[in-house]
This record gives C-alpha cells, structure tokens and sequence, in this order.
C-alpha cells in the first residue's frame, strides 16, 4: 500500500498519543504507525505513573519547562476526561546532614523552575505525615500525584479517532526517507507525508540516524519490586537524585499498591528480563529511608527502558529537533524522551503542534 497523508505520527506511546491528538484536533489528518498491536506497551506502560512536578530539571531546559507546563495540562485533561489520578504528593527526604543541603537545592531549583510551592519539613513534621519514613527532613512536594496512564492513553486515542485520525496496529516503521519526498517506510505500507514526527521512543534515534547530528540510542533498564500486604504509605517517598535516575523510591497506583524502583542498570539493548541478582542493593536503597522494610514482601514487578540519548554519567535533555534544526522540511524527530515525559506529553504535543502551525 502506497499513499498520501498529511501528517503520520511513528509510535501509539503517550507521547506519540499526545502529539496525534493535538494535530488531529487542530483538523490536520493524522495516521499514526505503531508497531505492537496495542498502544502504550514500551516505556508508556512501563513507568511510575507519576504526575511530576518539574523540581530537579535545569531551569529553561525542555525537561523543565516542559513538565511544568505538561502537569498543569495533564491535570486539566484528567479532570476534562475523567482519567483518574491521585495528587498525593511526594516528600523527597534527607537521610544527613550531607542531604539537607541537596534537598535544600531541590526546592530552590524548583522555585528557579516556576514550583513555588515545595517545602522543607523538619523530623516532627516528616513523622507526622509519614511515620515509617525515617530521616531527618523533607522536601514536600504537594503538586505530585499518580495517574492511571492507561486511561490517560486511552483519552487520548479517543480524541485522535473522534477527529478522523487512526493508528495502524502491528506496524514497524523500518525508514523514513528524507531525499526527495518525506516518505515513511513500514511493514505494511508507504505513506509520503507532509509531515512525519518520530516520537518512536526507544526506536526513534535508529530512525534519525539519516538526519545530520542525530545521536545514538542508549538504554538503562529500571527495576520494579511490588510489596505485599498493607501499604505504610500514604504519598510517594524518594531519596536524593542519583546518576541516571532519581533513585529507587516509593511509588503508589491507584489502587493502593506499594512499588519500590527503578534502579538505573545501563544495558546493550531492549531487554526487559528481571535480573534479580541485586536485590540485596535493592534492600539496603530502600532501608535507608525506610528502616522498617520487611524484605520477604518484596516480589519481582515489572521492569523498563529509559530511552537514553547519552552514555552513562552524561545528563540530556528532551531533544526535539525541528526543520529549524536539522533542515529537513516536514520532519520532527522527538529523541531522548524519557522521565518526565509522561508527565510533560501535552506540552510536548503543543510544542509540536506550535511548529506545524508556523510553517
């Protein structure tokens, strides 16, 4: 099959969803090519749920700009929608003296980032909210909550398809052909587009590898253990940031239930096996904000893919690379979307949606 279509959007993930919807209630049409035979089901499924507040991000990058701008947007759509979700906070906590001044960073930065309303708390304070954390404060963030991302996706397929748009299920794009006519390459068809935005998360640097200073994919997997019985917390705990990630916190669904993770281990390629081999390292991140962890209700979840666009020890940020960027007509290629791009989706799509509207 061979065809013509304005605009096709590689990947059904959430950010992918996000970006189909905006176009196609802008009254552009919209074919989005998805290889599995569902949306979401890579990193968009694999993921905290959570609804960031945009504290840890350099301010006036796209990771902080965008999350700031996408939980004000997502909050809204939720409401719009009736996609649950919880604002149930976070307290970031300080184990140390050492930690208090990191923390401290956080709520300033956060501030430099349009947050204003993160706080410290002192011990009284943290025991009162959260008797089984233990350190000696926290940061408290009352704008982070959780959401159903399923539904949310959901949501959004709505809105792509109540405005003509379509996904095409079980269908890997292998290329994207730049030369003459912008042309989308898949298993079952070509589709010449006036506009082609790879949003193909983990795939999507091997598909920009044809457009001048693209980089190359990397990936660091992240390890999800359930816990069994009743829940010690009532609002998401995390320690200080480290390399890769924030650390391996407290995360709560909808539901109640209680998940520790992700850790960041770097990885060669796309592989989602639950290597329980470091568990122990697992146990003593936890322990040390929350002494109390019965390790025997620990059971191995889930795991995911951060879709790296540098090596390890190396920070990025959102690259989102436009005509303006790369000069090709026509192509926008949405790299290195990783946390906190659930979260930063709508913004993102608006951003993509600003582009097109410009030309």
């Amino acid at each position: 099959m061979s065809d013509k279509v304005e605009c096709v959007v590689i990947g059904a993930g959430v950010v992918g969803l996000a970006v189909a919807a905006e176009l196609a209630s802008a009254g552009r049409e919209v074919v989005v090519l998805e290889q599995h035979d569902a949306i979401g089901t890579e990193t968009s499924s694999r993921n905290s749920e959570v609804i960031h507040a945009g504290i840890y991000y350099p301010t006036g990058s796209h990771k902080a700009e965008l999350c700031v701008r996408g939980k004000a947007l997502l909050y809204a759509h939720c409401d719009a929608y009736a996609v649950p979700y919880h604002r149930c906070g976070k307290v970031i906590v300080a184990t140390s003296d050492a930690q208090r001044s990191v923390v401290d960073g956080y709520v300033k930065q956060a501030a430099a980032n349009g947050v204003t309303d993160l706080r410290w708390i002192d011990q009284a304070e943290l025991n009162a909210l959260e008797p089984e954390v233990s350190g000696i404060g926290a940061a408290l963030s009352p704008s982070t909550g959780i959401v159903d991302s399923h539904a949310f996706m959901l949501s959004l397929q709505g809105i792509l398809e109540a405005n003509g748009g379509f996904i095409a299920f079980q269908n890997p794009v292998s290329s994207i052909d730049s030369s003459a006519q912008l042309t989308v390459h898949s298993q079952q068809m070509s589709l010449t587009a006036d506009w082609v935005i790879n949003a193909g998360g983990l795939q999507a640097p091997e598909l920009a590898q044809n457009v001048p200073g693209s980089p190359q994919a990397h990936y660091a997997i992240g390890h999800y253990y359930t816990y069994s019985g009743a829940q010690p917390f009532s609002r998401l705990v995390y320690p200080t940031a480290e390399q890769g990630g924030l650390g391996v916190h407290v995360t709560l669904d909808l539901g109640g239930q209680v998940k520790f993770g992700p850790d960041v281990r770097w990885i060669d390629g796309i592989d989602y096996t639950f290597d329980d081999s470091l568990r122990a390292e697992f146990v003593e991140a936890i322990r040390a904000y929350y002494p109390n962890l019965d390790a025997t209700r620990l059971q191995p979840g889930y795991t995911g893919i951060r879709p790296k666009i540098a090596g390890q020890g190396e920070a990025t940020d959102f690259l989102i690379r436009g005509p303006s960027d790369h000069g090709v007509a026509g192509r926008i290629d949405l790299l290195g979307i990783e946390s906190p791009g659930l979260t930063s989706s709508l913004a993102i799509a608006k951003q993509v949606g600003d582009v097109l509207a410009s030309a």
